[in-house]
């Protein structure tokens, strides 16, 4: 088909750009290299926690197509490029995803396109990398076709905000681009704010995740003095947060995990390592934090059983919840996994419940969900919260549990209960 828009990678940034786009009448063509994702899609069903079937339905309905050819991006007067960049070995991003994209790209480029790169990296990237391979058959960005750079902002499972309704940043080669993909954007999305260029646009999204990053690490690291100074820092932050201005809440957990925090600090503190030659200094010290609480968290469970005069070895322990973040089927970089990992090198059984995992793969294990959670909860030597998912009733479990050790919060205060 003859498509307005080709989005490439239909995971959780490129689905729910085609999805707007396609509401907005676009005519939207999705390429992905996985045969069973495309067959999913055209047969109406969805693999993302932010879209279901009927979603997927109503975007074939609308005319949506999912391909694993790229011959389609021929006739397209816009590619958008959702790819993954996951960690490289370096530390910086793994670019092999945006580099084939590129050069699939290149092959079908056209005067006139506009081709749009979304997938989180280092600044530099659109035009060291992108327009380079673009620019081999002779076109020239600026001039014969539009490139622009906008950082996905995508928070899954956030039910307040969308991609209509979060401020969409847009960058291009030269203003003239930037015009061109805020012009696209402005079909869907409710806000479209312009940057200075690619730079400003590849290095806002970094800022945005730093920030984070920081500020979660911040409160883990004041997690561990609280807890030694018996200061309940859950009642911290509570009271901090009743200041208007001036103060963000933000909250302590077993880790970080997502497609962001724990990965896209570390892009900007490699760029500047290996452009400037000194460290970024906030981003490292927050990655060391918050990549030791898994370690933590399994110091504090084996001490709570010690108190229980109960080894770990042999002791049978529920994680609650292990996807990254609550109420989403995203296990991306969760920091169950670590966790686990370590009560099981220390003798362990691990066991798990989590609504919306069925089977949890761990080193390549399956592990089956507890089937029957009320009488688990009891039978467990400690239960440990590492998600808080609505479906969790805190007081239920602080009854029912004979031990709670809760990263999360949810549960009130009693003597069965420890919080971090």
């Amino acid at each position: 088909m003859a498509a307005e828009l080709a989005v490439i990678g239909l995971g959780y940034v490129g689905l729910p750009l085609a999805q707007e786009a396609s509401r907005a009448g676009l005519k939207v063509l999705g390429l992905d290299v996985a045969p069973d994702i495309v067959a999913g899609l055209n047969q109406g069903r969805s693999h993302v926690d932010d879209l279901n079937d009927e979603d997927v339905a109503e975007m074939v309905a609308a005319g949506f197509e999912a391909t694993t050819d790229p011959a389609g991006l021929a006739t397209a007067s816009t590619i958008v490029i959702c790819v993954p960049t996951p960690l490289s070995d370096e530390g910086g991003p793994d670019l092999a995803a945006v580099t084939s994209a590129s050069e699939t790209i290149a092959a079908h480029l056209r005067p006139g396109m506009l081709v749009v790169l979304e997938s989180t990296t280092y600044p530099g990237t659109t035009d060291e990398v992108v327009r380079p391979i673009l620019e081999r058959g002779g076109l020239v960005a600026g001039q014969d076709f539009h490139l622009a750079f906008s950082p996905e902002r995508i928070d899954p499972g956030n039910p307040t905000y969308g991609l209509r309704n979060t401020p969409k940043v847009v960058g291009g080669h030269t203003p003239a681009c930037t015009a061109k993909a805020a012009e696209l954007y402005r079909r869907f999305v409710d806000t479209v704010v312009e940057a200075r260029g690619t730079r400003e646009a590849e290095t806002a999204k970094l800022l945005e995740n730093t920030y984070r990053h920081v500020n979660i690490a911040l409160v883990n690291e004041m997690a561990r003095f609280c807890h030694e100074l018996d200061i309940d820092l859950w009642d911290v932050i509570r009271l901090a947060a009743t200041k208007p201005f001036g103060f963000k809440a933000f909250y302590p957990g077993p880790g970080v995990g997502g497609h962001c925090i724990p990965i896209d600090p570390n892009y900007l503190s490699h760029n500047v390592r290996a452009r400037l030659g000194y460290p970024f200094r906030f981003v490292e010290l927050a990655q060391e934090i918050n990549a030791t609480m898994p370690g933590y968290i399994a110091q504090r469970i084996q001490n709570l059983l010690n108190q229980e005069r109960k080894a770990l070895n042999g002791a049978t322990v529920l994680l609650l919840g292990v996807t990254y973040k609550q109420n989403i089927a995203d296990q991306r970089e969760s920091p169950a996994v670590p966790v686990a990992r370590r009560l099981m090198s220390l003798g362990a059984n691990v066991v798990f419940h989590d609504p919306h995992v069925p089977v949890w793969y761990l080193d390549g294990m399956a592990l089956d969900r507890v089937p029957d959670l009320d009488a688990t909860l009891a039978a467990a030597d400690i239960v440990v919260i590492l998600q808080g998912h609505s479906e969790y009733e805190g007081e239920m479990i602080a009854k029912k549990a004979a031990k709670v050790f809760d990263t999360r919060g949810i549960t009130p205060p009693s003597a069965t209960v420890e919080h971090l």
